[in-house]
């Protein structure tokens, strides 16, 4: 099923389509012993898990050497395929519960990740700033932003956009439209046809916004 990612990412180097065909066995591995990501996502891994979490990718490059919060990562997602894909720029994967970091550290050790950086904590106490901030389904939008803006760093003049950068499923009318009038949105279906992203988005919020 790796071959799926190929297809919509033709370029990949050989290290990392390697590293993206043993990301399923890895997860399979831990999903043995602690329920990171339930069967029926498992069964839709690389849709659901490594393809959503490369949507950023299309309408986002990390420039080398930008700093990535990936805050709420769970079992590493977006961070992880994120980190495969920009090799050249730091993230950081933050969540509060002490056994998915567990499980986002061995397979980044496994993968030989040498850009992720790990940190068990609630984001209410990170101290860090980045250039970027990612997101997955970790609280609705505005709430996400309140928690995390404190960690963007402010683009200079000249600097490429930084900001947060959230996936998410369903209308963002949904959420309290407090910044309706200040992010970019991007209808995922636009870059890939399976049907699982029918209704998911990609919402971008410059930090320039906030």
């Amino acid at each position: 099923m790796s071959d799926i990612i190929f297809k919509y990412f033709p370029s990949l180097s050989p290290l990392q389509k390697e590293q993206i065909s043993v990301l399923k066995s890895l997860y399979d591995e831990w999903n043995s012993k602690i329920n990171v990501i339930s069967r029926r996502d498992m069964d839709n891994f690389h849709i659901r898990h490594v393809l959503h979490s490369m949507s950023i990718a299309r309408v986002i490059t990390f420039p080398p050497g930008n700093s990535i919060l990936d805050a709420g990562t769970g079992g590493g997602f977006p961070g992880i395929p994120l980190a495969i894909l920009f090799p050249e720029s730091e993230f950081t994967l933050l969540d509060s519960t002490g056994k998915k970091i567990k499980v986002a550290g061995s397979i980044s050790d496994a993968l030989k990740l040498n850009n992720i950086r790990l940190t068990n904590k609630r984001v209410e106490d990170e101290k860090g700033k980045y250039n970027f901030i990612t997101g997955r389904a970790v609280t609705e939008f505005n709430r996400f932003v309140k928690l995390t803006y404190k960690n963007l760093k402010r683009s200079r003049e000249g600097d490429p956009e930084n900001g947060i950068i959230y996936l998410k499923g369903g209308n963002f009318g949904e959420d309290p439209d407090k910044y309706s009038d200040k992010v970019k949105i991007w209808d995922i279906k636009n870059f890939f046809t399976e049907p699982f992203f029918e209704t998911k988005r990609i919402i971008f919020l410059p930090a320039s916004a906030i």
